[in-house]
């Protein structure tokens, strides 16, 4: 009896004492996410006030550094937008996709080499992509220009570094991230649902789409949340592939993102320059935001956890 009342009494002393310890990291976290929040505001609004809200988020013309200086970073917003958006469309249905063969369909073998394929890629420093681009990519894009605008006196050639190449780059480095938890989510599904399923008279492929697919929703909306943040907040592989220059976000059009417009710039900026790049990093900020709660919302709308 005492032992099982002291059992007890240890087991309760654990049990506080691991609510602490979570209740401490989530104040932490919490925290954290605050203090970005308040110093990205404190940081980038200033330049507002002096510029101009008007001037910085429609303005057109980049010239921070010229005897007029225009600081407009509207065709830096729209790249953003439309480079993530189309790489979303391209790497997230083929990440899903990968992630239901493996979890499904893949004979074993062939399972066991993809994934270890799939977990080096994710390991790969964005770098390399870059580098990559610029060796393999590039070049192509290049050539499919020179046919495209054979003979144009208005065109500005990029060499292959333009808003398609870096797209592509963009589509490629969310793969790792968006296959890997969406498999974890797909696994995790309980075979019942499946057995269920199947004995119901449902194909192997209406089980997938129709019963474990649904079911795995939750993780593949987690998964595709981080691939998008990973996808906006990519700055040195997109600095490499997509020529950055201020322009309108055009299939081959040299451009910038909003990540490369502060890398790009911060080391040598000074003043209110400098001040607006931590506004381009507070446009950023809100943006991935935005992302992130309209995309868990659309896709865990009516969901019940």
């Amino acid at each position: 009896m005492n032992s099982i009342i002291g059992s007890n009494k240890s087991r309760s002393v654990v049990e506080r004492t691991a609510q602490i310890i979570f209740i401490v990291c989530a104040f932490f976290a919490v925290l954290a996410v605050l203090s970005i929040t308040v110093y990205m505001f404190l940081n980038g609004t200033p330049a507002l006030t002096q510029v101009g809200i008007t001037e910085i988020l429609f303005g057109t013309v980049w010239k921070p550094t010229a005897t007029d200086p225009s600081y407009g970073i509207l065709y830096v917003i729209l790249t953003s937008i439309v480079g993530t958006t189309l790489a979303i469309l391209l790497g997230v249905p083929v990440g899903v996709l990968t992630a239901i063969f493996l979890a499904e369909t893949a004979p074993a073998p062939l399972a066991k080499i993809v994934k270890p394929a799939v977990e080096l890629l994710a390991g790969i420093p964005s770098v390399i992509y870059g580098l990559l681009g610029i060796l393999l990519l590039c070049p192509l894009m290049y050539k499919l220009e020179q046919k495209i605008f054979a003979g144009s006196q208005t065109h500005q050639f990029t060499g292959g570094a333009n808003l398609i190449s870096a797209v592509l780059v963009l589509a490629i480095m969310i793969l790792p991230t968006v296959i890997s938890i969406s498999e974890s989510a797909l696994r995790s599904v309980p075979a019942s649902l499946k057995a269920a399923s199947l004995a119901m008279g449902a194909s192997k492929i209406q089980t997938i789409f129709k019963v474990i697919l649904p079911a795995a929703r939750s993780g593949i909306v987690t998964a595709i949340v981080l691939g998008v943040g990973r996808a906006i907040g990519e700055a040195m592989a997109i600095s490499l592939v997509s020529g950055s220059s201020v322009n309108a976000p055009l299939p081959f059009n040299s451009v910038r993102f909003l990540t490369t417009a502060i890398v790009a710039e911060m080391g040598y900026a000074a003043d209110l320059h400098r001040q607006v790049l931590f506004t381009i990093g507070l446009v950023l900020f809100v943006f991935i935001m935005i992302i992130n709660l309209s995309l868990t919302r659309i896709l865990k709308g009516g969901v019940k956890e």
